[in-house]
């Protein structure tokens, strides 16, 4: 199995996750249970995706209930750093265009 890891830190109003590895069907839950233990209300949670090269349905499946998640407690999701295939995804699904893809790096 590849290697995959979440990092998580928190600055006043934005918890950011950085994940490195491909996001699919094994991986997902691992990100699934770092974001039910932090709190969102009000805040901004950005996945730093610069590390994950591949996304599969489940991937994206994850994204959108982490926007749905994140709009009812308040809060905004954005996603950066995306590499060409997850980007990919997301236009294809238009998941991109609901305004919640930051181009270019994090936000530190």
């Amino acid at each position: 199995m590849p290697s995959f890891d979440v990092h998580v830190s928190s600055h006043h109003n934005r918890v950011m996750l950085t994940v490195a590895g491909e996001l699919d069907f094994d991986t997902c839950p691992r990100i699934t249970q770092v974001t039910d233990t932090v709190s969102i209300r009000d805040r901004i949670l950005c996945l730093d995706l610069a590390g994950v090269s591949f996304m599969d349905a489940s991937g994206l499946s994850l994204l959108q209930g982490l926007h749905r998640h994140t709009e009812a407690e308040g809060g905004t999701l954005e996603l950066s750093g995306l590499q060409e295939q997850p980007r990919r995804i997301l236009e294809l699904t238009a998941a991109d265009a609901r305004g919640h893809v930051v181009p270019g790096p994090a936000p530190r």
